[in-house]
C-alpha cells in the first residue's frame, strides 16, 4: 500500500545554477543533527556541474530522485516519488530557471513547506538582477533567508541589501565569505512614514512599501489611523457597503502589475464610482473577513472626499 502521512515536512533550496544549493544540502545531509535517520527523499529538478556525492549518506534513508522535464512536476509524479520512497520528509534542489509559484502549484496535498532557503552566488548576482530581474523576484518573495557566497570584503552589502529589500522585508540575508566566515544583514532599514505615530500619512510615492509591510506585519497597524489615496474597486458580490481599496503595483516589470487592495468598510458606498480615486481617512482593524478568508488589516472609513491620481498611478519599490 502506498504510504500515506497527513503532512510531509518539505524544506525547500531555491537559486540559480552554481550557487551553492548542492554543496550546503551535501553537508546538511551529512550532518548527524539533521540526519537522524528519517527516510528522506531528495528531489533534485536540476543538475549542475556539482554533483551528490552518494557515498557520504545512510543508504537506507537517503532516497535521490531526478526531474528535468519540467512536464513530469505533476502532483501526481511528485506523489508517486513519494509513496515509492515511503518518505517521511522531502529535501528539494529546484531548477532556478523555473518559477517557484509552479511548484507550489504542483505539490500534493499534505506536503507542508517549512523552511525555503535561497543562495546566491554574489559575483553573478547583480548580473541575474538586471537581466532575469522576474526571476530573482520570484525567488525574494518566498524565501525565508538569502545567502549570498563567494562574498568578497570588496563588495558593498548595501547593493545585495536594497535589491533583498525592494521586494522582501521579511528576508533574513547572510553573506558567506570567501575566507568561510559569515555575517548577517544587521543594516538598518526604517519605512518611510512613522509608524510609531498614531496617525500614519502614507505619501503616494510610499504606498508599494507600505502596502507590502501591512500585509506581511498588519498587527503592527491594528487601531491606528491612516490616510492614503486608493484607488476604488467594487464587487457586487462583496458584503454591504464593502470596496477594495487599493494601487496598481508593480515589483519588477511591467508584465507584473497587479491590483493589490485591502478592505474598506463605509457607512454608505452609493455615490462612489467604480475605479475612482479617493482620499480616505481610516481606522484599521485586524480581524476576520470573508474577503481575506481569514484575518487581515479593515480599514474603516471615517471620510473621504474624491481626488486626481497620483502622478504615477503605477506605485513602486524605488
Amino acid at each position: 500500500m502506498p504510504y500515506e502521512e497527513e503532512t510531509i515536512p518539505v524544506y525547500l533550496f531555491i537559486g540559480f545554477l552554481e550557487s551553492g544549493k548542492t554543496r550546503f544540502i551535501q553537508e546538511t545531509l551529512k550532518d548527524k543533527r539533521f540526519n537522524t535517520g528519517e527516510r528522506t527523499l531528495l528531489l533534485v529538478f536540476e543538475e549542475g556541474e556539482e554533483e551528490y556525492d552518494t557515498s557520504d549518506f545512510r543508504k537506507d534513508n537517503i532516497f535521490l530522485r531526478i526531474v528535468d522535464d519540467k512536464s513530469d512536476m505533476t502532483p501526481e509524479n511528485l506523489q508517486r516519488l513519494v509513496d515509492e520512497c515511503r518518505a517521511e520528509r522531502i529535501i528539494i534542489e529546484y531548477n532556478g530557471m523555473w518559477q517557484v509559484t509552479e511548484l507550489f502549484d504542483s505539490a500534493p496535498d499534505g506536503w507542508a513547506f517549512y523552511q525555503i532557503m535561497c543562495f546566491a552566488d554574489a559575483t553573478t548576482f547583480p548580473q541575474y538582477n538586471a537581466n532575469m530581474r522576474s526571476l530573482v523576484v520570484d525567488k525574494l518573495n518566498v524565501c525565508e533567508l538569502i545567502v549570498f557566497n563567494r562574498f568578497e570584503r570588496s563588495y558593498d552589502p548595501n547593493k545585495f541589501h536594497q535589491i533583498v529589500r525592494g521586494v522582501s522585508r521579511r528576508s533574513e540575508i547572510a553573506y558567506e565569505y570567501t575566507d568561510g566566515t559569515v555575517a548577517y544583514d544587521d543594516i538598518q532599514d526604517p519605512l518611510p512614514f512613522d509608524i510609531e505615530s498614531p496617525h500614519i500619512t502614507i505619501n503616494d510615492s510610499d504606498f508599494a512599501l507600505w502596502y507590502r509591510d501591512i500585509m506581511e506585519e498588519p498587527q503592527k497597524y491594528d487601531g491606528k489611523t491612516i490616510t492614503l489615496r486608493v484607488l476604488v474597486a467594487r464587487n457586487s458580490k462583496f458584503p454591504k457597503n464593502t470596496l477594495a481599496v487599493g494601487r496598481h503595483i508593480m515589483t519588477c516589470c511591467a508584465d507584473d502589475i497587479q491590483y493589490c487592495w485591502t478592505v474598506a468598510q463605509f457607512d454608505d458606498i452609493s455615490d462612489i464610482k467604480e475605479k475612482s480615486w479617493l482620499m480616505v481617512n481610516a481606522k484599521i482593524k485586524v480581524q476576520r473577513h470573508k474577503l481575506y478568508r481569514g484575518k487581515g488589516p479593515v480599514l474603516f472609513v471615517t471620510d473621504y472626499s474624491p481626488c486626481s491620481p497620483p502622478e504615477k498611478e503605477v506605485a513602486t519599490f524605488y
